[in-house]
């Protein structure tokens, strides 16, 4: 990603926030927390023993009862290791490992399926879906494999896609309580510090002592370079609206 898109990106959730001083009405500000996963080269499905935490803050802009539009700042903690459960026999011999911090700017159009915000709503709470558009940068350390000549810190950015489902509850007329999961898909393959080059190095050499070939540990650098890297969220949100109990019309 050029550093045009990236600035532009931040200037867009810096105006969204400002305007909350503008149109306090409309708007809610709120933080939250929860849990983060990755998925990539090391994890290839969501491992409950590899999790980091993960925190929120964030401000919403809601159109009406159906649609708002949600910008923040999110901070995730990602880890994995080829030495807790190896995807299989070459990952435990090539041990890759890394963990770091994601910083990510997003912004997300929210679709709310039951009006639970009007007043006269019998109903508290709305199943609700998010998709979206973000920027992540992330400040790792770990290795891509076992001889890696560089192990240490990186740093990778990559635009992201975040989407996801949930669930909001109004405690009361300006508190919202909301438990939500989903999924952020990066275009970038080195979030596990294994990049999708890999270096060109023989996978066997001669054992001195038998004179049979053995696989060498030293050269199993690689991963699938099919892919881009994932990650994942789950957790709570609370905010607080501004909003004046106004009644927006709501289409079917």
């Amino acid at each position: 990603m050029n550093k045009a898109r990236y600035y532009t990106i931040i200037f867009t959730a810096v105006l969204f926030l400002h305007g909350l001083t503008a149109h306090a009405q409309q708007y809610e500000v709120g933080l939250g927390l929860g849990a983060g996963s990755y998925t990539g080269d090391i994890i290839r499905t969501i491992d409950p023993t590899q999790l980091g935490i993960q925190g929120t803050l964030f401000g919403r802009r809601n159109f009406d009862n159906a649609w708002s539009l949600r910008a923040g700042l999110t901070v995730s903690r990602l880890n994995a290791t080829d030495s807790i459960r190896p995807i299989d026999p070459v990952a435990m011999v090539r041990n890759a490992y890394f963990t770091g911090t994601m910083v990510e700017l997003a912004a997300t159009m929210e679709f709310h399926f039951l009006d639970y915000m009007n007043h006269r709503s019998s109903s508290r709470f709305s199943p609700f879906g998010f998709f979206g558009l973000g920027v992540g940068t992330f400040f790792g350390n770990g290795q891509s494999y076992s001889a890696d000549p560089q192990p240490g810190s990186y740093r990778m950015t990559s635009a992201i896609l975040p989407f996801g489902m949930g669930i909001k509850y109004k405690l009361k007329d300006r508190l919202l309580l909301s438990f939500e999961g989903g999924a952020k898909a990066t275009f970038s393959d080195y979030l596990d510090k294994i990049a999708t080059d890999p270096i060109a190095l023989p996978r066997f050499r001669t054992d001195p002592g038998t004179g049979d070939p053995v696989l060498d540990p030293n050269a199993i650098n690689f991963g699938n370079l099919s892919d881009r890297d994932w990650y994942y969220f789950l957790g709570f949100t609370i905010s607080y609206s501004f909003h004046q109990i106004k009644c927006y019309p709501y289409n079917n």
